[in-house]
């Protein structure tokens, strides 16, 4: 929520959006059944929550280690300036990098942590060389390499 105007969940729709994370090709009437609806009060609720930009689209989850992207790394990012036009550059160049994950800007000792997948050792030395050393501004990286998760959660619903 963007602001404290917008209207809160109740808890059919906090259970709607918990269901559609877990499978989001559920049909609307079992989606229905399953929150204690019928089939139009659901989909109605369904299409608000869109419209509201609760919903921001559905995607297949895809595996990473099946894809052939076996590792994920954890990039610890510190650069030379903290101004915005620094940071706003660093931001541009980043969020292209298709082994990029997800990019968080940070409070504490660094700027930016950033989730990359890459195809073992090689495949990170690759990216560290080829792309994220040439992007200019950075002075410091730090990484450490995910040995397994053991959670995988796309949202927190309160």
């Amino acid at each position: 929520m963007e602001n404290n105007k917008e209207k809160q969940l109740d808890a059919i729709d906090a259970k709607i959006l918990k269901i559609l994370v877990a499978n989001a090709k559920i049909s609307t009437a079992d989606l229905a059944q399953s929150v204690g609806l019928s089939t139009s009060p659901c989909w109605q609720r369904v299409r608000r929550l869109e419209a509201d930009g609760y919903i921001k689209g559905y995607a297949a989850k895809l595996d990473q280690y099946k894809l052939g992207a076996t590792e994920i790394v954890f990039v610890e990012v510190s650069l030379e300036r903290h101004n915005q036009d620094a940071l706003k550059a660093f931001g541009r160049i980043i969020i292209e990098l298709e082994e990029v994950l997800e990019v968080f800007l940070t409070s504490g000792e660094h700027d930016y942590l950033l989730k990359v997948a890459v195809t073992g050792t090689r495949g990170y030395e690759q990216f560290l060389t080829n792309k994220l050393s040439k992007i200019p501004g950075i002075r410091q990286t730090r990484s450490s390499f995910a040995l397994r998760c053991l959670k995988d959660a796309d949202v927190f619903i309160p």
